[in-house]
């Protein structure tokens, strides 16, 4: 064959064979390390829809805040990422996630009257949806049942009020041998904000109304855990990994923290424990927990918002897998398929239909400082919970005018 027929016969294959669609990419940061969540949600998306690569970049979750405002800024953001739930009202509020609401009103997997009534909260502002929960955690009462058999109390019936919760802490507290009766976390950082907030909102307050009588019942009682040595001096400065670490190694026989220990417990935790929902002020008083877990967002100036999107509508779709293959509660209400630890899965799942947004406000870190610094002064004794949370008050109207 002669070269002029070789270029023919090449330009006739070129016209005659179809273009391949170049491949899109996008890009996804996350707090998950490689194997976690996103890894996995990215390679499964990835592999059904080879047109649409997914590149994940880990970020650690206290500077992602930072690192999306320094890349957002120099116009280097990814198309999709993580947030934390509260961090939802702060960016949409400065236009720079994308408003997914008109996309989710024409989507046929994504129905936002499914969403639980918090995690559907903490991803809309004002007239818009800017993110889709990942799942979800909150926040109970674990317990240890042999220590309630030991000290007379009954396993089957664990404190539904904060008297009955005290009393409790007050039997099961042994010093001679290093017990105490509860842990919790009360930090000067998110966590403590975290664990004070359901105490305050059944209570009759909120995150905006925090100077209530309720309020300084709920702190009172957390300084007489305290000082009365029901709980240990560290709880003013131990997150809730540590804290509840102290339950698992039997050196507190109740402690109030997230589902996300379970797979730790399940191995260190030498005795009968189990969990419960949060006891309320009194008989009757409303429940409350805290909303944990963070959303999946796309940022404003993305230039593959459909790539993206469909991208987040896989992740949705994945709901019923949440709880078993990443820990997290579902978002919505889904079948679970034989749960693991299904006694902590039925508590909660409960747990969810009152668990409240942080917020939302741009300005929560903010808010969550002066939430912060009212139980660090109260619980320390510099100040009355009284005092200190009028302190906080006056903050907290100042922050939101």
């Amino acid at each position: 064959m002669t070269i002029a027929k070789l270029m023919g016969a090449v330009a006739l294959a070129a016209l005659s064979t179809p273009a391949w669609a170049e491949q899109v990419q996008i890009n996804l940061w996350t707090v998950d390390r490689p194997g976690e969540y996103h890894y996995k949600m990215a390679e499964e998306f990835s592999a059904k829809n080879p047109d649409i690569k997914v590149n994940v970049r880990s970020v650690q979750f206290p500077d992602m805040v930072n690192e999306l405002a320094k890349a957002m800024a120099t116009g280097e953001a990814p198309d999709v990422t993580y947030i934390d739930n509260p961090d939802v009202a702060l960016f949409a509020s400065r236009k720079l996630l994308l408003d997914m609401k008109p996309m989710i009103d024409k989507s046929s997997v994504i129905k936002l009257d499914q969403i639980l009534p918090g995690p559907l909260a903490s991803v809309t502002y004002k007239d818009g949806v800017y993110g889709i929960p990942r799942g979800a955690n909150t926040i109970a009462l674990y317990y240890n049942a042999d220590m309630y058999k030991a000290a007379g109390l009954d396993p089957d019936k664990p404190p539904q009020t904060w008297n009955e919760l005290y009393d409790a802490a007050k039997k099961l507290t042994q010093p001679d041998k290093g017990v105490y009766g509860l842990a919790f976390s009360a930090a000067a950082t998110e966590e403590g904000t975290f664990q004070f907030l359901p105490w305050l909102q059944m209570a009759g307050g909120d995150y905006n109304k925090v100077n209530v009588p309720g309020g300084v019942e709920a702190l009172t009682l957390w300084k007489k855990f305290i000082d009365e040595g029901l709980a240990s001096k560290d709880t003013l400065i131990r997150g809730q990994w540590d804290s509840t670490g102290t339950f698992n190694a039997g050196n507190a026989a109740m402690s109030i923290s997230g589902p996300w220990e379970l797979p730790r417990m399940s191995k260190d935790a030498k005795f009968d424990y189990r969990v419960a929902i949060l006891p309320v002020p009194k008989e009757g008083a409303p429940h409350a927990s805290a909303l944990g877990e963070g959303d999946n967002v796309i940022v404003a100036n993305s230039k593959h918002p459909k790539e993206a999107f469909k991208f987040i509508e896989y992740m949705y779709e994945q709901m019923p897998r949440v709880w078993n293959d990443f820990g997290y509660v579902p978002a919505y209400p889904v079948k679970v398929e034989d749960p693991k630890y299904p006694q902590a899965y039925k508590v909660f799942e409960e747990s969810m239909k009152f668990a409240r947004n942080r917020g939302p406000s741009p300005d929560w870190s903010k808010i969550s400082k002066a939430i912060q610094t009212a139980i660090q002064t109260t619980l320390t004794g510099q100040a009355t919970a009284e005092n200190a949370l009028t302190t906080a008050q006056k903050s907290i109207d100042k922050i939101l005018k």
